[in-house]
């Protein structure tokens, strides 16, 4: 992979939010692998071959009149991915009880230790959903229930639900490199209870769990959340992130039609991580 040919773009973005979240995705869509968020924007790869002519016409927020988004690019031979994200990636703590770092950081003292390496992958933690997925975590029992984390990323949350007593887990995700990064962690962590699949909600005909979580975007929340409820045990909860406090009225509604009672929320700049219980 190193040995590609990358075009890197990098993106200036005012105001940052949500614009830097929603470029982000539409840039996925098109085949962009790689993005840094900056303190001013994202810094964007794709593969050289995978560039075609027009391929922005498909990102709408570059034309959107509420931000400004500014660009940059250049051909690059070799891109270290590493070396990329460890310039922007700084150990968090969530709620003085879970860390989630890399393996050049210094070990804190904390409950929950989580060593990761991101790459490509979302979810190290620094994003206000992850973040909150996290609090929601450290704020359900998780002893013996059997678990769902879909669209895991880097896998940080299957992890943790192992830390706090889930087995065993699944952890899907639609994109390759994060099955691999996911796969990676599972074996950075020491967990024993993880197995990871590369796939979407059509793998999940035949399994039921206690717990399903989502952190993923509105509208694939919004398509997925039937199958959700199929799959939950009753009394089973589910957790949704992904999306902002303006779209909660409606997850919420979706989840109602599915017999799934709205328990709770974290709100965190604006985006939101709610939880809901299957009824009997």
């Amino acid at each position: 992979m190193s040995n590609s040919i990358y075009l890197g773009y990098y993106f200036k973005v005012s105001p940052l939010q949500p614009a830097t979240e929603i470029l982000i995705a539409e840039l996925g869509y098109v085949g962009f692998e790689s993005f840094v968020e900056t303190e001013d924007g994202v810094h964007a790869y794709i593969k050289k071959e995978d560039w075609y002519e027009n391929l922005f016409d498909d990102i709408h927020v570059l034309n959107s009149h509420e931000f400004t988004i500014n660009y940059t690019s250049e051909e690059i031979e070799q891109v270290n991915w590493n070396l990329e994200w460890e310039k922007n990636f700084n150990a968090i703590i969530v709620d003085d009880r879970c860390s989630i770092r890399a393996p050049f950081h210094e070990k804190p003292n904390t409950q929950y230790d989580i060593v990761i390496e991101p790459k490509m992958s979302f979810g190290t933690g620094h994003h206000e959903t992850t973040h909150m997925m996290i609090q929601h975590l450290l704020n359900i029992d998780f002893k013996e229930k059997k678990v769902l984390d879909m669209g895991c990323g880097t896998g940080v949350l299957a992890i943790l639900s192992e830390m706090r007593g889930a087995r065993p887990i699944d952890a899907i995700d639609i994109d390759n490199w994060c099955y691999l990064n996911t796969i990676e962690n599972i074996e950075r962590n020491d967990c024993d209870h993880i197995t990871a699949y590369q796939g979407d909600t059509s793998l999940l005909a035949g399994r039921s769990y206690d717990i399903v979580i989502a952190n993923i975007n509105r509208n694939i929340l919004l398509k997925d959340i039937q199958s959700y409820a199929k799959s939950l045990h009753a009394k089973g909860k589910l957790l949704l992130s992904g999306f902002y406090q303006k779209d909660l009225e409606m997850i919420t509604g979706e989840c109602m039609k599915y017999g799934l009672d709205y328990k709770s929320h974290f709100s965190r700049n604006d985006w939101i991580a709610a939880c809901y219980e299957l009824k009997l």
